[in-house]
């Protein structure tokens, strides 16, 4: 009996497995066939009027076909339609002559959860009833549709949503505070549209957001702190707007974000030190905004997982925090254009080079470059003040541009870099040239008494330069005395033996050469007959006055001046007289000798009526055939 049981119990076991796969298929069949039924009268209906309006070509929706079962991006459960897909769809060529928002048909598919038009032109506003027919709408993708007008608030009342997507559009108006309600909201993005005003405060609703968009509009304001509170964000984009007062430090609370993006706004004050709990960061960028102030370095020593890192056209002061130097997951690092200043550090963090980016450019970077770049594939260090020669790992991938290195094209000049350095109270090293200074080895600090030993060196030479410079004025006062005198007895008369320079007048100032020929002593002896008496014509209160005969018959007068018994300075008064006055009724002044020290000579030309006291004074006489005297003298 035992030999018969095993064998039916056998057949019965596989008899029960194969009636309940049977059964599972028969059920799996049944429901399959629900969601693969045909769509109702009613939503097949509202689909073709849908695909009417739209101008939708019929290669998506063939117009004979079942709407569930074959038609393009048509999702449907138990013959409703639950989802219309037609992204990127084509208009035919009527349907595109006058494109619209005409979607009115939607209304009739009541079970619709999902609505994506994205990349679709639907020029037109959103209309209202949107937001108050459409109650199980989930998903809603309106993006690069060409949409206009303002946001509907009622869109605040589809509560069910957990995608919201409106971007590249031409949207107007301010974002709806009644966004604040989409407690189900996921995903959000308004970006690259021309929406205005501030960020609603109810944003801090949004409980189960992750991704939040609101970049390249117009908003103003601050962002709201309650922003912190949102646990479940992942990526949050406020950037090219017109945001202002101080990045939140409430941000910091946001231990799961990814993704931070606040640039091109006008954020002002210091970076909060309270970012460093931002623990799952990837990707920081405030860059292009009116931070200032130095960067604490704890601010990023805790972010451990951060690959980009944008900090430019900001004014952030001191050193560049030492962790962006060192973190290891790092492969895009942009301080550019704010005020960094420092030299840099000389550890080598990785001796492994990497395609990782570092822009220092326009900061005030100065001293040597260490091997701190060894581990960047790409390094801009243009518009800073390094000095020294270029290592070898710099070459071929780094911009040097306006630094003040050694042999490097297009540097900055001798008095740029000079004076960079003396402000920072260190010796430029004049690009390497022989006999100068050399700056201290980048990251060391000069001592601070450095300076004053500079100051009081340049007290003593500028002391001494004075001293030098005051004895050569008087020496050059007293060599310039000498020559005038000389020049005032001996100008223009050649070169005469000493006895010839006799004194000067004080305050007379001769024109010798305008004055006549200078004679020589013996000249006049041989005019004079040796100044014989026979040619003796008066004694003067001023000298005598000989007749005398020069070379080649010119009758001459010639005045003797004894200066042992007249004024020294009457000869020079009479000299000066005629450098300066010329008249036809004055007799010229032929010349002078001064070769003697006592004896001075001047030559004039000889007037054969008599000088003007004898007409005064002469005697009337028949027998004198000359001028009479004149008649009014009694």
């Amino acid at each position: 009996m035992l030999r018969f049981r095993q064998p039916i119990s056998l057949i019965l076991l596989v008899f029960v497995v194969v009636l309940l796969r049977f059964e599972s298929t028969l059920v799996g069949g049944q429901q399959q066939q629900q969601q693969q039924r045909g769509a109702s009268f009613s939503e097949r209906l509202a689909l073709i009027q849908l695909r009417s309006s739209l101008g939708l070509r019929a290669k998506e929706w063939p117009i004979k076909s079942d709407p569930c079962l074959s038609w393009k991006g048509i999702q449907c459960v138990n013959g409703s339609v639950v989802g219309i897909n037609i992204s990127g769809f084509k208009r035919t060529r009527v349907g595109s002559q006058n494109p619209q928002f005409a979607v009115d048909s939607v209304l009739n598919l009541t079970h619709l959860a999902s609505f994506n038009a994205s990349f679709f032109p639907l020029p037109g506003s959103i209309p209202d009833w949107f937001g108050e027919k459409l109650g199980n709408l989930q998903v809603l993708d309106l993006s690069s549709c060409s949409i206009q007008g303002d946001i509907p608030f009622s869109l605040g009342n589809l509560t069910t949503l957990s995608t919201l997507i409106l971007s590249q559009n031409s949207l107007k108006g301010v974002v709806p505070p009644t966004f604040g309600q989409l407690v189900h909201l996921s995903v959000l993005d308004l970006s690259q549209n021309s929406l205005s005003g501030p960020i609603p405060d109810s944003f801090s609703s949004l409980k189960n957001i992750s991704f939040l968009d609101l970049s390249s509009n117009f908003l103003s304001g601050s962002i709201p702190p309650g922003i912190g509170i949102l646990s479940n964000l992942r990526g949050l984009n406020f950037s090219n707007n017109g945001l202002s007062s101080d990045i939140p430090p409430q941000l910091g609370d946001l231990h799961g974000l990814v993704d931070l993006d606040l640039g091109f706004n006008s954020l002002g004050s210091t970076l909060p030190p309270d970012l460093t709990g931002l623990k799952s960061l990837r990707t920081m960028v405030l860059g292009n905004n009116r931070l200032s102030g130095p960067i604490p370095d704890a601010v990023f020593s805790g972010l451990t997982r951060l690959e980009v890192v944008v900090l430019s056209h900001n004014n952030f002061s001191g050193a560049v925090p030492n962790s962006l130097w060192s973190m290891p997951t790092l492969r895009v690092v942009d301080v550019s254009s704010n005020s960094f200043s420092g030299t840099l550090p000389k550890n080598t963090f990785s001796a492994n080079a990497t395609t990782a980016v570092f822009n220092l450019s326009n900061n005030n970077y100065y001293g040597g470059i260490t091997s701190a770049f060894q581990r960047f594939g790409l390094i801009d260090l243009s518009g800073n003040y390094f000095e020294g020669k270029v290592p070898d790992f710099m070459r071929g991938i780094s911009s040097l541009r306006a630094n003040c290195l050694q042999n490097a094209t297009d540097q900055r000049t001798q008095d740029d870099c000079a004076s960079f350095y003396v402000s920072k109270g260190l010796v430029f090293n004049n690009f390497g040239l022989p006999g100068t200074n050399v700056t201290p080895t980048a990251g060391k600090v000069p001592p601070k008494h450095s300076h004053k030993r500079t100051i009081i060196l340049g007290v003593i030479l500028g002391g001494v330069g004075l001293v030098l410079l005051l004895l050569l004025l008087i020496l050059l006062i007293i060599c310039t005395q000498r020559k005038g005198r000389t020049r005032q007895i001996g100008n223009g008369v050649g070169p005469l033996p000493p006895s010839a320079a006799g004194p000067a007048a004080p305050g007379v100032s001769i024109n010798i050469p305008g004055v006549g020929e200078g004679f020589t002593y013996e000249q006049l002896l041989q005019a004079t007959g040796n100044f014989s008496d026979a040619n003796l014509l008066k004694k003067g209160h001023s000298g005598d006055l000989y007749r005398g005969k020069l070379e080649g018959g010119i009758p001459v007068v010639i005045k003797k001046v004894n200066l042992n018994s007249e004024r020294r300075e009457s000869y020079l008064a009479e000299l000066d007289f005629f450098s300066k006055v010329s008249h036809p009724r004055l007799v010229p002044l032929l010349g002078y000798c001064l070769e003697k020290e006592n004896e001075k000579f001047l030559v004039y030309k000889y007037m054969p009526n008599g000088d003007l006291s004898g007409s005064l004074f002469r005697k009337v006489s028949t027998l004198d055939d000359g001028l009479q005297s004149l008649d009014w003298i009694t």
